[in-house]
């Protein structure tokens, strides 16, 4: 299918329609993957989902097959939200479910403020409401100068997964996709995050909210993710144990189950034929 079009450059998705024939349409799935990650590791999340909704994800800026931008561009979160609406326009979603994990899950959140009558529910997993310290960012870049995109991915293994928490084939594709990454993208994309701070209008959020969390994510505190809970007017709070900043991958079935049930939701029923 041809890319989805934005002013600057074009943006790489796929579309899983798998709905049954039997069943009444539903809104579709959109998924936002976080920086060192890729489209992929939704593919564990998709056999709970698609027999009821369509389901699309696609590569973010600066990754994969989307464009990837100049060291000169100007990257920005109105331009990460831009990017997930020009994909939902290329994909023909109206109104669409809306999930996101890492800075995705930042991506989102910011998306249900700016356009909130298009998201029907959010989801944010291992996200947050509150951005980067430039110490990460400090941290990251000495680890991609000395050692390149390799040690990076690396060292970040270690934060995203438990060791037993993946097969070998697992582990290595995700490495794989993850050392993918230039690392220009890798610092401009994070800096997007230094200082941002959603807090103050997340009462604007007026969508049911799923969020999803580790228990032991180096980067995001549960106590972080239980403020957003906090401040989020209709949100439910999923702490799942022993994983890390990896969670939608290594515990792509879990998070699948309870966005299903999320979505089956009687709740939602009602919202649908009201």
């Amino acid at each position: 299918m041809p890319p989805a079009p934005t002013s600057r450059g074009d943006l790489h998705y796929e579309i899983v329609d798998q709905v049954a024939p039997w069943r009444q349409p539903r809104d579709a799935i959109l998924f936002h993957h976080g920086i060192g990650a890729s489209a992929g590791i939704w593919a564990g999340w998709f056999p709970a989902l698609a027999d009821a909704h369509r389901l699309v994800s696609f590569d973010m800026r600066g990754y994969g097959r989307s464009h990837i931008p100049g060291p000169d561009f100007a990257w920005s979160l109105a331009l990460m939200v831009e990017d997930l609406f020009a994909v939902a326009d290329a994909a023909g979603l109206p109104r669409f479910h809306l999930v996101g994990e890492s800075i995705g899950g930042t991506v989102a959140l910011a998306a249900a403020l700016a356009q909130p009558g298009r998201i029907a529910t959010l989801t944010v997993s291992n996200g947050a409401h509150l951005g980067a310290s430039i110490q990460r960012v400090e941290a990251w870049r000495r680890q991609l100068d000395e050692g390149g995109t390799k040690a990076w991915s690396d060292a970040f293994m270690h934060d995203r997964f438990h060791d037993d928490a993946l097969s070998a084939e697992q582990w290595a594709w995700f490495a794989e996709q993850q050392e993918r990454w230039p690392p220009a993208s890798i610092l401009s994309a994070l800096r997007v995050l230094i200082g941002t701070d959603l807090s103050s209008r997340l009462k604007d959020i007026a969508c049911p909210t799923l969020l999803l969390h580790p228990d032991g994510s180096p980067f995001i505190p549960v106590a972080v993710m239980a403020e957003l809970h906090r401040l989020l007017p209709d949100s439910e709070l999923n702490v799942i144990g022993r994983s890390r900043h990896g969670l939608p991958y290594s515990h792509a079935a879990r998070c699948a189950s309870l966005l299903r049930t999320f979505l089956d939701s009687p709740r939602l029923d009602v919202a649908r034929t009201s």
